[in-house]
């Protein structure tokens, strides 16, 4: 008998055993991103020598598709450079995956968030120019999250008690 499963083998394997978990000490760039609406958080830290991702680790907080997604992303941009990790799309992510339920489709954005949060802190702490492209991204996630840590402050403490653990 044919098992059914809602989530692809690729999905299930990054969930099993995810990849690129914990944090760098002293990175060189953080990035968090989440939707406190579906309880799917994630931190992305970056080490970066030679305008290259050297390193990558990531906390999540979340779905079997959220954790998968920041898994993924992760070992997608290791060793990449900064502005082709910047390239990469939720597009991207579903194509790897495979089969992804339409109502989780949101979780590669927020992975993707998260990495270029990350890439916006390094150039913002070693004062290098950013495009507007990434200017506007920044902002767009940012006001994403004051909005919702409005509506939603003791979950938002909680969720970072949590992920400082």
């Amino acid at each position: 008998m044919k098992e059914y499963s809602l989530y692809s083998k690729e999905i299930m394997k990054h969930f099993k055993s995810p990849r690129n978990v914990g944090i760098i000490k002293n990175a060189d760039g953080i990035g968090k991103a989440g939707n406190i609406l579906c309880g799917d958080t994630m931190k992305i830290y970056i080490r970066v020598k030679n305008d290259r991702i050297a390193d990558i680790k990531s906390q999540c907080m979340g779905c079997v598709v959220a954790i998968a997604n920041t898994s993924l992303l992760t070992t997608m941009v290791k060793g990449k450079k900064l502005s082709e990790a910047l390239k990469i799309t939720k597009d991207d992510i579903l194509k790897r995956f495979g089969k992804v339920p339409a109502i989780k489709i949101h979780c590669s954005v927020l992975a993707i968030d998260a990495l270029s949060e990350a890439i916006y802190n390094y150039y913002k702490r070693n004062n290098l120019p950013i495009s507007e492209e990434l200017e506007n991204r920044h902002k767009r996630i940012k006001q994403t999250f004051e909005n919702i840590e409005k509506r939603y402050k003791d979950f938002v403490k909680f969720e970072e008690k949590i992920l400082k653990k």
